[in-house]
């Protein structure tokens, strides 16, 4: 059997040459649960939009993003000659929306698509018995495939009902997807607060005292894995919470302000200090979307204008 084995970043990537497992080796360096997604089927279009906006809002350079994610993904177009395609991604969000991507992606650009199978990778723990991964590795059934369609649709939509409906369904194979999905909604504002779930929770650390970056971050990585964001991501969410004023870093010691407290505590908006210009969750513009996440009700709602 000849193997093409699609992995989620370069980590992944060392510990599985240490496994001296042999095949045809993608690399996916994307980020698909960051920024915006243009809703288009054209991959030039996409890649061109998504560059954009990721040198516009997050500062790669256009240039070190083909040449690193979209050249990488491009070695895709390849793999029909493999006996079957393997995915190894973990169940959090980040690695979530992107194996629903690579699935995509590959579906839209082989013209015959081999069998492809998907690896229950453990949840940041060090893996060594790659082979023994290999072996208990699931096959994707057509059903498996449509849901992960179904998925891209919903989540490049200016609205995120279509993907609300999907967090209740089974996942069948994809089985981290709903709860994985379920985290992605959560990120949308508070109805009240108009804090993230991962805003409202640094806010609610740092209420019970300072904390170093590293430290925040780790309690972070403990308590919300189902993210599986990295530094980049909360160094710069931690960036926009105080260019709002709602946290102080002084002396590499972060604590959160008397405005801070007030937003906590639902008394004042978090969006009345954070500009939501160019920020984009998937397809929906935040700065133009009446949907909110709804704590009490634990669903998305439209907030009344």
């Amino acid at each position: 059997m000849s193997y093409m084995y699609v992995l989620n970043g370069d980590a992944t990537l060392s510990q599985l040459r240490q496994s001296r497992l042999r095949g045809g080796v993608v690399v996916c360096r994307e980020m698909m649960s960051e920024g915006k997604v243009k809703n288009t089927k054209d991959p030039v279009e996409f890649f061109e939009s998504r560059a954009k906006h990721l040198e516009f809002q997050y500062g790669i350079d256009k240039q070190t993003y083909y040449t690193n994610v979209v050249h990488e993904l491009e070695k895709l177009k390849n793999s029909s000659s493999f006996d079957e395609i393997v995915l190894w991604f973990e169940a959090d969000l980040f690695c979530q929306i992107n194996l629903v991507f690579i699935i995509i992606y590959l579906k839209n650009n082989l013209d015959t698509l081999p069998p492809i199978s998907i690896v229950d990778m453990p949840h940041h723990r060090e893996v060594t018995d790659y082979p023994s991964l290999l072996e208990q590795r699931v096959l994707l059934q057509p059903a498996d495939i449509q849901l992960a369609f179904d998925t891209w649709e919903a989540y490049c939509e200016d609205t995120p009902l279509a993907l609300e409906k999907i967090t209740r369904m089974e996942g069948g194979n994809l089985k981290y997807l709903p709860a994985a999905l379920r985290a992605h909604l959560e990120r949308f504002p508070d109805v009240e607060s108009g804090l993230s779930s991962i805003e409202k929770f640094f806010l609610r650390k740092l209420s019970l005292g300072k904390y170093r970056n590293y430290d925040l971050y780790t309690a972070f990585w403990d308590e919300l894995w189902i993210y599986g964001f990295g530094d980049f991501q909360l160094d710069l969410l931690i960036q926009r919470m105080q260019q709002a004023g709602v946290i102080e870093n002084e002396a590499q010691m972060i604590s959160i302000t008397s405005l801070g407290q007030e937003v906590l505590n639902n008394e004042e908006n978090y969006l009345d200090y954070l500009p939501l210009h160019h920020r984009w969750l998937g397809g929906v513009r935040l700065d133009k979307t009446p949907w909110r996440w709804d704590p009490s009700l634990q669903k998305i709602i439209k907030k009344e204008q």
